[in-house]
């Protein structure tokens, strides 16, 4: 090969080597969440969603989330790595929230997702988040899940923007306060009743 043949293959390998590790780059900083789990206090599963092919199938899922309830359920902390993973955790009443991304992920970024889910479903029931609660809301649950992250990707973290999604926009006028004052009984009216028929 001539020099100037060999130069030309030495720069294509350079920047074939560059545009990979911008890819990478990219892709790591991106796809942060691997995943996001509500389990109830005995470990069953109540929601989850996974955002890559850690655990592709639905029986590796619930062994992981098994592993994960035993490390977590009798611990103090809130943060936990195993098995490659950065979990954040938080519990109350009768539910375990999980938010895991890979080891090397960084560990606020993730408790500021699981801060945000966890705040928004709070403001969503309008009362303690426990089991019965969540289950009322299931549908604002997931629409909340699917805009805090997709595919990975965390879009929203606002825990009051996330609660508000499933609100109706309204055309033009705004509601006087006596209207606001009465959707407000209503709906908390409904999820008494939801409550004490789930009980």
């Amino acid at each position: 090969l001539s020099t100037l043949q060999r130069n030309r293959k030495l720069d294509e390998n350079q920047w074939n080597a560059a545009a990979t590790y911008r890819r990478t780059a990219v892709m790591a900083s991106l796809y942060t969440v691997k995943g996001i789990v509500v389990l109830d206090n005995d470990g069953e599963r109540v929601l989850a969603k996974y955002y890559d092919d850690t655990y592709p199938s639905v029986k590796e899922q619930k062994a992981f989330e098994k592993s994960l309830f035993q490390k977590t359920s009798r611990a103090n902390a809130e943060i936990v790595m195993f098995e490659g993973i950065t979990c954040v955790y938080r519990s109350n009443v009768d539910l375990f929230f999980y938010v895991f991304g890979s080891a090397s992920e960084n560990e606020l970024m993730l408790a500021n997702v699981l801060n945000g889910f966890y705040d928004a479903v709070s403001l969503v029931v309008r009362e303690n988040v426990e089991k019965a609660s969540l289950f009322g809301s299931l549908s604002t649950v997931l629409l909340i899940l699917d805009e805090l992250v997709d595919g990975g990707i965390i879009l929203e973290t606002d825990p009051v923007a996330l609660a508000k999604i499933n609100e109706p926009k309204s055309s033009g006028g705004t509601d006087s306060p006596i209207e606001q004052n009465v959707a407000t009984v209503m709906s908390s009216a409904a999820s008494m009743l939801r409550r004490s028929l789930l009980t």
